[in-house]
């Protein structure tokens, strides 16, 4: 800390200079209580541990070195989307995984009800049903805990497919907030209905699933590398194929993962269709990926699976009921 201000000391004369008199006043002022507070700040390092604090270093690169540094125009006619709308992509996902990896981490939320799993939800719907569906296995019986565990997941995956366009595309995210707040509405009822069956909880499920930090600069720069592929692949097959093919990738890469999908939508990486067709193609995406968590929970939760595996199809079938919908609209 010392060694820092003493530093800053040097660089206050050209920023006073260079910069609004703000930031100069700012900077003193925050070197002053960071040096008041230094005792305090060594005792943070056996608090958290020391790879959380060298993740948030890694965030502060993410977000201040390298997100100014890409450009805004576009590098390729292969897609409309620029390298600085793609990093803000990633920083924007990073983000809210983030978040639900530290109330998941380190929040005391074990016995809170469906919350761990609402939160593994906003993290990765796919991973907690994964996870889940283990644990429904190694059950002796099948406590309905899990099971509505699996099914919360999906129902908060509609709110967060709701967040990150709207984040990037109003205009996208109001036209298809009613079919997410139904799906969503729906997910959570069964999710409860669920969760009360009598007798068939345990007081000793466990629905947390504590994901992998996703603030790595190598996952970072694949998932960036993902939404540029999807972007590439979006804008050939539009125009081979039309809109059709469009809604037909949709139902492919739901399958794995939907997230650079969405976003090359809500970020105009396919161009020439109407707000509707792209709501449909989110949708399809959404019930193609319920569907692959169905079989998820079947292939890893053994016979035990099969109630979340048919809440997820139900899920699936008015997904793709509300894409209907917004097709003819189209």
């Amino acid at each position: 800390m010392i060694p820092a201000s003493n530093l800053l000391a040097y660089v206050i004369g050209p920023i006073v200079l260079l910069q609004p008199p703000w930031v100069a006043v700012a900077l003193a002022v925050a070197a002053v209580l960071l040096l008041g507070t230094r005792e305090r700040l060594h005792r943070l390092i056996h608090v958290v541990p020391r790879d959380e604090l060298l993740t948030v270093g890694e965030f502060l690169i993410l977000v201040g070195i390298i997100l100014p540094l890409v450009p805004h125009e576009r590098v390729s006619s292969l897609t409309p989307l620029t390298p600085y709308g793609i990093w803000l992509a990633v920083v924007t996902v990073c983000t809210l995984s983030y978040l639900s990896y530290l109330l998941q981490r380190y929040a005391p939320i074990k016995n809170a009800a469906l919350l761990p799993a609402v939160l593994g939800g906003a993290y990765s719907s796919t991973a907690t049903t994964v996870v889940l569906a283990k644990r429904l296995r190694e059950a002796k019986q099948a406590p309905a805990d899990i099971s509505a565990g699996i099914v919360a997941a999906t129902a908060i995956m509609y709110v967060r497919i709701g967040v990150v366009v709207a984040l990037f595309d109003m205009h996208i995210a109001l036209t298809l907030a009613p079919a997410l707040v139904v799906l969503a509405a729906i997910g959570a009822a069964l999710a409860i209905y669920e969760w009360r069956r009598p007798r068939a909880r345990s007081a000793k499920t466990n629905l947390v699933v504590l994901p992998k930090n996703p603030l790595q600069i190598p996952a970072a720069l694949i998932f960036a590398a993902l939404i540029v592929v999807i972007s590439v692949i979006s804008a050939w097959v539009r125009s081979a194929f039309g809109e059709s093919g469009i809604l037909v990738l949709s139902a492919v890469v739901g399958a794995t993962d939907i997230d650079p999908f969405v976003l090359n939508i809500a970020q105009g990486g396919i161009g020439g269709m109407s707000v509707a067709s792209l709501c449909a193609a989110v949708l399809i995406a959404a019930a193609s990926n319920n569907v692959a968590k169905a079989a998820y929970a079947i292939g890893f939760g053994g016979m035990a699976g099969r109630r979340p595996a048919v809440m997820l199809l139900a899920l699936a079938l008015l997904g793709l009921l509300a894409a209907s919908i917004y097709i003819v609209k189209a």
